[in-house]
């Protein structure tokens, strides 16, 4: 496992630059698909889908505490997602990563 988590990590880092990074990530697991790498791809893609569908939601209120909590949230998932990919642990994102795993289960 440890060999896989070393082989994986780059495409992993890589997944947590926004959704760029995804579909970079994607194409770097294409070929040899490491479990690692799509864990962490399928918890970056899930929270990228979740920022920008709450950006959506959150642009019609037009209020600055709401946009900041979003903001928030959003940059701490991340934070938690990258630090996870960065130490080599699969750890899902609080409150929405198993969600994730399970939605994104072909990645």
């Amino acid at each position: 496992m440890n060999q896989s988590v070393e082989e994986g990590k780059m495409a992993a880092i890589t997944s947590y630059i926004m959704i760029i990074g995804v579909f970079i990530a994607m194409s770097m697991n294409s070929e040899s698909r490491n479990p690692f790498a799509s864990f962490h791809i399928r918890q970056s893609l899930g929270l990228s889908l979740t920022f920008v569908s709450l950006g959506l939601i959150v642009s019609n209120f037009n209020s600055l505490m709401i946009s900041s909590a979003m903001w928030l949230s959003v940059s701490v998932l991340w934070a938690f997602g990258i630090y996870s990919a960065i130490v080599g642990q699969t750890k899902p994102v609080p409150l929405l990563g198993n969600l994730f795993q399970k939605a994104f289960k072909s990645i």
